[in-house]
């Protein structure tokens, strides 16, 4: 692809690196930007400079937030005793949209993959057993995708906590074998958490 302007081909390149975007669609944005008004363009590259330095990891979820605690962990009127464990922050923003969970999350940021080098120590699994061991935290649903990493992980943190008076349980399949949670439909999503079944038995049907 040939370019007219050394600073149209670098805006396209970095466009470019953007998931889902090649370099055509990454031309198309670019021109795009163009033909808006200045201003606009720079309320988005300051948009994602204030999200890059100023966003926050929330403590005691991981979730992304603007404050240290994030809105849904110090909502008192969520249920604290019960935790929906999440890959990332996507599987939180598809279960909250469904309306149908009223407790807390906790976001590990990713799934174990040994393929790709991710073990459990490259996971937030380690602050999650320890909100198990204060006795506080009576359920824990898996929410992982039903793929081979999404069951590794899961079976994982199923044996760290079984020992504790605690309930594993994990949501129905109502979300079909190796599909992510942020494209599935809110009402399948919600239903599938809904009908959770214990964690015993999906280990029994695999």
């Amino acid at each position: 692809m040939e370019f007219s302007s050394k600073l149209l081909e670098k805006a396209v390149n970095e466009m470019a690196q953007l998931p889902g975007i090649g370099k055509r669609t990454a031309l198309r944005l670019v021109l795009h930007l163009l033909k808006q008004p200045k201003e606009q363009t720079n309320f988005l590259s300051q948009a994602l400079v204030s999200m890059r330095e100023d966003i926050k990891f929330c403590e005691s979820c991981h979730n992304i937030s603007d404050i240290s605690i994030c809105e849904i962990c110090s909502n008192t009127k969520r249920n604290h005793q019960i935790i929906c464990v999440v890959e990332d922050v996507r599987d939180v923003m598809a279960i909250e949209n469904t309306g149908q969970f009223r407790g807390i999350y906790h976001v590990l940021g990713g799934k174990i993959s040994p393929i790709d080098g991710i073990g459990p120590s490259q996971l937030k699994i380690n602050s999650l057993v320890e909100k198990v061991k204060t006795g506080i935290v009576k359920e824990l649903i898996f929410a992982l995708s039903s793929t081979m990493e999404g069951d590794t992980t899961n079976f994982y943190i199923y044996k760290q906590v079984k020992d504790y008076e605690i309930i594993t349980s994990t949501i129905a399949r109502g979300i079909s074998v190796g599909d992510e949670l942020e494209f599935a439909d809110e009402v399948t999503l919600g239903r599938s958490l809904i009908n959770r079944i214990p964690f015993e038995n999906a280990l029994k049907s695999q």
